[in-house]
């Protein structure tokens, strides 16, 4: 019965359920050994003697009588006292079992409750505990966190509604103003003004592009079920992100180096995941130095894979980088890249890790530069990753 039994609750009412068996045995006890004792008082009738030999020969045998009876009865109080307190000590046992049973079928219903409570998340929120029987209190507090269920469930669901209406309603302006900004710029002779105000939009509009992205992203990592869950490969996913910003770490001439394994794969959402590591990639890219460098390591060990990307740079502050999994947290405008960032690279990353089980570190590297560590649950046994 071991782990329910670990509360205090159902110790206290065990205590208090062979407290009670026990002082009943107790004063049952007294009362029964108080009673057999005035039992024995009683008084001989006296005959009346008839000469002096006699009455002499009666007394004698009355004090014979009277100290056999004072050993048999304090023979008969001993054993009395024995089975008294043999019968005390197999009450004690008798109560604590009776205890821990009235205790734990007291408890039941509500560990019930714990359990069936523990199993609904995010993900099943439509489940109900939907405990039967008698109107009393338990059936009140079950009600109630059923109560406490309906209501979450209808903000996650008016969450994700608003989140898919968003996404819809904000893309079709941002669409239309790129269409009519290549409309301007593709009429015959445009002005230098309108090219250079064209070139400047666009590059705000894609910025906001990526920020309602990355809004949509954090919003399904934190919010969201995980229900395409999968085999994936770290590795395939870190190569797949160098070979499409293969461009932006030439024009910043930086030395990578890939120490990644194809082996190396977690069980999860693949989109989540394969963003997890474009953030992390990006964020090494845009907030390096010029002909700097990246280094990105993967591996495993029976119970998590590991993702490590380090780049170079100038010296940080670790209390700052703490702060860089909060959304639209930066390192200061004067870091390269930040001005072009959304802010929400590494909020997103943390998100996704936080949602698949797993862990984030992000560490200032004494010598510069910043160490993003990533442990997710491995699925080594899963079979092969189909990414």
């Amino acid at each position: 019965m071991g782990k329910q039994w670990s509360g205090t609750v159902g110790r206290r009412f065990t205590i208090l359920y062979a407290a009670g068996f026990l002082g009943s045995g107790i004063v049952l006890l007294a009362l029964t050994y108080l009673m057999s004792g005035s039992r024995g008082t009683g008084v001989a009738p006296e005959q009346p003697p008839t000469d002096r030999s006699d009455l002499a020969a009666a007394e004698q045998q009355i004090q014979d009588l009277g100290r056999q009876l004072a050993d048999v009865h304090a023979q008969q109080s001993h054993q009395l006292l024995v089975g008294s307190l043999i019968a005390l000590v197999v009450m004690a046992g008798v109560s604590l079992l009776l205890g821990r049973i009235l205790a734990g079928r007291v408890l039941r219903p509500l560990r019930l409750i714990t359990a069936a409570t523990r199993r609904i998340s995010a993900e099943n929120l439509h489940r109900r505990l939907a405990v039967a029987g008698p109107v009393d209190e338990v059936k009140e507090l079950a009600d109630t966190v059923d109560g406490l269920l309906e209501r979450l469930e209808a903000s996650f669901v008016a969450q994700r509604r608003f989140v898919g209406n968003a996404s819809h309603e904000l893309r079709t302006p941002l669409a239309t103003m790129r269409a009519s900004l290549d409309v301007a710029v593709a009429k015959p002779e445009p002005a230098a003004q309108t090219v250079a105000l064209a070139g400047r939009l666009r590059t705000e509009l894609d910025r906001v592009d990526h920020l309602l992205d990355g809004f949509l992203v954090l919003a399904r990592a934190q919010h969201g079920a995980l229900a395409d869950r999968t085999a994936v490969s770290l590795g395939e996913l870190v190569r797949e992100a160098l070979a499409a910003r293969a461009t932006d770490i030439t024009a910043k001439k930086l030395t990578v180096g890939d120490e990644t394994r194809p082996d190396t794969r977690t069980w999860g959402s693949a989109a989540l995941l394969s963003r997890m590591v474009e953030n992390v990639v990006d964020n090494a890219i845009a907030h390096n130095q010029e002909s700097g460098w990246i280094r990105i390591s993967t591996g495993h060990d029976d119970t998590e894979a590991h993702l490590v990307v380090e780049s170079g740079g100038r010296v940080l502050d670790q209390a700052q980088v703490d702060r860089l999994t909060e959304p639209f947290e930066r390192l200061g405008a004067d870091r390269t890249g930040s001005e072009r960032s959304s802010g929400l690279g590494l909020s997103v990353v943390a998100a996704v890790i936080e949602a698949h089980g797993g862990r984030l570190a992000l560490l200032a590297r004494p010598e510069g530069g910043l160490h993003v560590g990533a442990r997710l649950p491995t699925a080594a046994g899963s079979g092969e990753a189909t990414r």
